[in-house]
């Protein structure tokens, strides 16, 4: 079966400014309810099959400036996964660009914070990674196959630091 064609508002110059202001409530209700709200991802594929959330801290590459955006995940053993999908578009995510440029960060999983590693797989473990990921949220196949880039695949590992 093929995956749907990219709806043609998906490329809206509005929707960049809608995801940035939902994103930071839902940061803010994910944080003061402990994951109890805003913990579970509910639209396209996880209306049907909720995809548990995690906050994801990372530092901007150029400011300096620390960001937390909510992002879909799995676990993967001890590790966690996360995809850098940013919905099909073309060009990676800030987040993404920022784990590449300085890879350990901080998670929160519902009221636990963590102290991680990021990784991006490839090969082998991206292949496996990915089937998980598209039976965690079927709508990763659809984001695929919408853009020309590979989706990067990564992994959260456990770091020994101390959380902030």
């Amino acid at each position: 079966m093929n995956p749907p064609p990219r709806p043609k508002g998906l490329d809206s110059p509005l929707l960049p400014t809608i995801f940035r202001y939902a994103s930071r409530a839902q940061v803010w209700v994910y944080r003061r309810t402990r994951g109890r709200v805003g913990g579970k991802w509910r639209i396209g594929a996880g209306f049907r099959k909720p995809v548990p959330t995690l906050l994801l801290e990372h530092r901007g590459r150029k400011s300096g400036r620390v960001f937390t955006v909510p992002l879909l995940y799995f676990a993967d053993g001890d590790d966690l996964a996360v995809v850098a999908s940013q919905g099909g578009l073309a060009a990676h995510p800030q987040w993404y660009l920022n784990l590449c440029a300085s890879p350990e960060t901080v998670v929160h999983v519902r009221g636990e914070r963590r102290a991680v590693r990021a990784r991006v797989v490839s090969g082998d473990e991206r292949a496996r990674l990915w089937k998980a990921a598209v039976g965690v949220y079927a709508d990763f196949d659809s984001y695929q196959s919408w853009t020309e880039r590979e989706i990067p695949v990564l992994v959260l590992s456990p770091c020994a630091r101390k959380v902030p």
